[in-house]
């Protein structure tokens, strides 16, 4: 079975995505784990985190970063 994709996403506080995903679900992400080093310290800027958008596939933020498709299905709670 297909992983489902991202088609909709929304940064809420503490650095947590709600996502809808393209079986209907929506689920809650917390990133803030990720946000770690050079890269994805950008992250911790609030005003940065909350450009977040989705590529049809996944989430990802302007300057690149991404979380993996698995881990962002497979770690998120779903949200009634």
């Amino acid at each position: 079975m297909l992983r489902p994709t991202a088609v909709q996403v929304e940064a809420i506080c503490n650095y947590q995505i709600l996502v809808v995903f393209d079986n209907g679900e929506k689920r809650c992400f917390d990133v803030e784990p990720y946000i770690k080093g050079e890269w994805y310290g950008k992250l911790r800027a609030f005003e940065y985190f909350k450009r977040v958008c989705t590529d049809g596939f996944t989430v990802v933020w302007p300057d690149g970063q991404d979380i993996c498709p698995d881990e962002l299905y497979d770690l998120s709670t779903p949200v009634s």
